[in-house]
């Protein structure tokens, strides 16, 4: 599968459906416990299957619809067009953040990737 491709058939038969790969990616993100983020490979890496770009993907065109704020970037760095949005959703769950210097480009904070990060272990309450 190249990077590009996608896990899945977009043929013309699929317009109107969820594909069974997207579903999976945003039933991966619903579990993600407040406060806690997965890295786009981390997702890919729980499905066993597709890779970070596929991932993004996914979150780029069906995410609206769940905490798509919980899955980022490996070096924590914010959504690029969202860091606002995202930083307030950050900020009202408590997610570990590491505060930019003042050369940072706008100042924004990172996301603190080793407290943040969520292996999939513990579960957060009301999910199974």
């Amino acid at each position: 599968m190249s990077e590009e491709s996608l896990p899945w058939d977009a043929g013309p038969g699929h317009a109107d459906a969820l594909p069974e790969y997207a579903e999976r990616v945003l039933e991966v993100a619903e579990l993600i416990p407040p406060g806690r983020v997965m890295t786009y490979g981390d997702v890919a890496e729980w499905l066993e299957q597709g890779g970070p770009r596929q991932v993004g993907r996914v979150m780029a065109l069906y995410g609206g619809a769940v905490p798509w704020w919980r899955v980022v970037r490996a070096d924590g760095a914010l959504l690029p067009g969202h860091e606002l949005r995202a930083l307030d959703h950050y900020r009202a769950e408590g997610t570990p953040l590491k505060e930019a210097s003042r050369t940072a480009e706008g100042h924004l904070p990172r996301l603190d990737m080793r407290r943040a990060r969520w292996d999939g272990g513990e579960r957060a309450d009301g999910h199974t």
